[in-house]
């Protein structure tokens, strides 16, 4: 019996498309495709069904929340204290799905939307936008010791895009990682033997993915001081997809200070990997 997860993709299909023709792909396969490279040596397959939740999908009839093993949420230019319906509808979700008692993770977004679902808060980080890679991301003492970072170094870099953060998380969660862009880089709630586990950066990109979104937003990139031109976020775009291309470019993974700590994927998506051995494959082998 293979192990099934449920991907709600909360990112607009508009936006996607207009990665998808800069090299990016699309949210929730590229979240299934890391997920699928980090299940454990011996277990099940991984089968994925992708929700396109910001389009209004909801799941098919007969299909249930408690049917899967695990739910993870993509990331997403949304704003969870927007009151748009796509908004409310996905908050609306996050709870329920907290609630089915299904193992959850979320990435950026899907941090963000859980956090309000269980009654805590999201602003625009006064700290500004953090985008291409969030540097010296610490494990706290509470993080240095939880299931989500073993084998993870306790202060590490991780590719990242967002202009939003977790400013108020609900009762009973715990930090467990943060950087001086964001305090709460990463937290989890566990709750009856219900569980989410998010982080603000995101293990599910890669390079590629990440330079889609700083050429699409170069305009912004250069009014916000991150650079000089627009052209220079092309350069740097194209030298970010390069190296995604190939990891052993040393020159640019030098140019940048990009480490092992993104180019070596058993590193980078560590925290796909725990989740899934500690909480989604226990419980796939436990309905046998």
């Amino acid at each position: 019996m293979s192990t099934r997860v449920l991907i709600v993709d909360g990112s607009p299909a508009a936006a996607q498309d207009a990665l998808v023709a800069l090299g990016a792909g699309r949210s929730g396969e590229t979240y299934a495709d890391a997920l699928k490279s980090q299940m454990p040596a011996g277990a099940a397959g991984l089968d994925c069904f992708i929700l396109a939740a910001t389009e209004g999908e909801v799941l098919p009839q007969g299909m249930q929340l408690s049917d899967f093993h695990g739910i993870a949420w993509t990331g997403s230019p949304l704003s969870a204290y927007d009151p748009h319906p796509a908004v409310t509808a996905q908050i609306d979700l996050a709870r329920a799905a907290f609630q089915s008692g299904v193992p959850c993770f979320g990435s950026c977004w899907g941090l963000q939307v859980m956090a309000v679902a269980l009654g805590g808060r999201v602003h625009l980080n006064p700290n500004g936008y953090e985008i291409g890679i969030a540097r010296q991301i610490r494990l706290n003492e509470t993080g240095r010791a939880h299931e989500l970072y073993v084998g993870k170094p306790a202060c590490f870099d991780a590719v990242c895009t967002h202009q939003d953060e977790v400013c108020e998380l609900p009762s009973g969660a715990q930090v467990l990682a943060g950087n001086g862009i964001s305090a709460i880089q990463a937290a989890v709630i566990e709750d009856d033997g219900r569980s989410f586990w998010g982080v603000q950066y995101h293990p599910e990109f890669g390079l590629g993915q990440v330079s889609a979104i700083m050429r699409r937003r170069a305009g912004r990139l250069v009014r916000d001081g991150f650079a000089r031109t627009e052209a220079d976020i092309e350069s740097l775009g194209q030298d970010l997809m390069a190296l995604h291309r190939d990891p052993a470019r040393r020159d640019i993974a030098w140019r940048y200070g990009i480490g092992s700590d993104i180019l070596d994927p058993q590193c980078h998506r560590r925290e796909f990997a725990n989740w899934l051995s500690a909480k989604v494959v226990p419980r796939s082998a436990a309905a046998l």
